[in-house]
């Protein structure tokens, strides 16, 4: 069973940028991994996802041509760029992974690490 480590998070004002780092260890990530995201009172939602090759990506409406999905799989490391970051980006961000974006979420969740954006 793969490990996932989350972490990056932090505070930051509106209009900022942070980077998101996922590790995995124990096994390496399957095919796609993905960003998730849960704000308090709400449900987790998806946020984007990755190919192995990085060649298919997918985002989420409301983070679309702000936020960017990468993989570095020689250090077996996905990432999440997030620009011009909006309070309502304030959540948990969680990664998972699976070998189809369908069932992206077939390993166990980590802890996440937090996003806050003031105003």
């Amino acid at each position: 069973q793969v490990q996932l480590v989350e972490s990056g998070g932090g505070l930051v004002q509106a209009g900022g940028s942070l980077r998101l780092s996922c590790a995995a260890s124990g096994r390496t990530f399957s095919l796609y991994v993905g960003w998730f995201r849960q704000a308090p009172g709400k449900d987790r939602e998806f946020v984007a996802a990755i190919s192995r090759g990085g060649q298919i990506t997918s985002y989420s409406d409301s983070v679309k041509g702000r936020f960017t999905i990468s993989r570095d799989n020689a250090k077996n490391t996905v990432y999440l760029q997030m620009n011009s970051l909006k309070p309502e980006d304030t959540a948990v961000y969680f990664c998972n992974t699976g070998p189809t974006i369908a069932t992206i979420e077939g390993a166990s969740w980590g802890q996440g690490t937090q996003v806050t954006v003031s105003s």
